[in-house]
C-alpha cells in the first residue's frame, strides 16, 4: 500500500520516486528475507560491505525513451523452449516487466496489481492487441520455477487471453546473465543482488512499441487501466483496439504527465478539438442553408 501512496503524488519527481521505492524495498527485503540473519542485526542491512547510499545509487531506472530492446536475445519460456525476445513482437505493443520468480514479497504483489490493471483495460485483449513479457533478472532461476509463477499469475487474470492462451499472452522467461544484462541495460533498469538469489530492484512496467522501442515507463504498483490503455495505444500509433479513429481522439485529448506518471486531459487540445468540431458544424449549417435558399 505504501507504493500506491507514493505513486499517487503527482508532483513527485521520478528520481525521488525511484529512491523511495529502493529504500522501501531494501528495508522490506531485509526484514522479510534476512530478518533472522546476522545481516539485519549488523550495521549493514544490505550485507554487502558497502554503505547504503552506495547501494541505492545502483538501483533505479534511467529512462531511455525511444531506445530499442535487443529483439535477437535468446531466452527460455516457462516450458523450457528456446525463444527470442523478438518472437513476442508480432505487430502489437508489449508490456515488459523485470522481476524474479523467487521474490518473496514484492514481485507477487506486482503481478497481482498488473493482472488487475489488465482486467480493467476495456476494448483491448492480451494476446490479441498486446502482450505482457516478464523476464527474470536472476540468471540462476529454473524453467520449473518460471512455470510455477506463470501458472500462479495467469490464474489471477479474470478476462480471457487471446486464442493462443495465457502462455503466449503473458510468458515468463528466464535467461543467462548476458541476455538479462542486454535487456536491462537497453531499458535503463538497474538492480543489485543483495545476497545469492535476493535482489533489490525498482518496480516498473515498460511499454514497448511493436518494433521494440521504449515508449513509456510506469512506476509503483497501481497503474490505472486507462493510463495503460493510452500508453499501449500510443505505442501502437493508435492502431490497436476496435476503433482506430477513437484511439487517435483519445491520444489527442490526453497527454502524458511524466511527473505524475499518468495521462491527463489536455485542456488546450480539447479546446482545439472542440473548436474544430464547431467550425465543421457551422460549415455544414451554411452549406445546408445555401442549398435550401436555392430551392426556394
Amino acid at each position: 500500500m505504501l507504493y500506491y501512496k507514493i505513486n499517487d503524488h503527482p508532483n513527485m519527481t521520478n528520481r525521488i520516486l525511484h529512491r523511495m521505492l529502493s529504500v522501501l524495498l531494501g528495508a522490506l527485503l531485509c526484514v522479510i528475507v534476512t530478518g533472522a540473519s546476522k545481516a539485519c542485526a549488523s550495521d549493514d542491512p544490505f550485507n554487502t560491505g558497502a554503505q547504503q547510499d552506495d547501494i541505492l545509487k545502483q538501483i533505479g531506472v534511467d529512462e531511455k525513451l525511444g531506445g530499442r530492446v535487443p529483439l535477437d536475445t535468446v531466452l527460455k519460456d516457462q516450458d523450457g523452449r528456446a525463444v527470442k525476445l523478438g518472437d513476442y513482437f508480432i505487430g502489437n505493443p508489449v508490456i515488459l516487466t523485470l522481476n524474479y520468480y523467487d521474490c518473496p514479497m514484492l514481485c507477487p504483489i506486482t503481478f497481482s496489481y498488473l493482472a488487475q490493471t489488465l482486467d480493467g483495460i476495456k476494448g483491448l485483449t492480451p494476446g490479441v492487441d498486446y502482450k505482457v513479457v516478464t523476464v527474470s533478472i536472476n540468471p540462476d532461476e529454473t524453467t520449473a520455477r518460471a512455470r510455477e509463477k506463470a501458472t500462479e499469475t495467469h490464474a489471477k487474470l479474470k478476462g480471457a487471453p487471446g486464442p493462443d492462451g495465457p502462455d503466449k499472452a503473458w510468458p515468463f522467461l528466464t535467461g543467462g546473465a548476458p541476455a538479462i544484462k542486454a535487456i536491462t541495460s537497453a531499458v535503463g533498469y538497474r538492480y543489485v543482488e543483495l545476497s545469492p538469489g535476493v535482489f533489490a530492484h525498482p518496480t516498473a512496467f515498460i511499454v514497448l512499441s511493436p518494433d521494440g522501442r521504449v515508449s513509456r515507463y510506469f512506476y509503483g504498483l497501481d497503474t490505472r487501466p486507462v493510463d495503460m490503455k493510452l500508453a499501449l495505444t500510443e505505442a501502437a500509433d493508435g492502431k490497436i483496439g476496435k476503433s482506430t479513429a477513437l484511439n487517435r481522439v483519445l491520444l489527442f485529448c490526453y497527454h502524458y504527465d511524466p511527473e505524475g506518471g499518468k495521462y491527463v486531459l489536455a485542456a488546450s487540445r480539447l479546446m482545439t478539438a472542440g473548436g474544430a468540431v464547431v467550425l465543421i458544424l457551422l460549415a455544414g449549417l451554411i452549406i445546408w442553408l445555401a442549398r435550401k435558399e436555392r430551392k426556394l
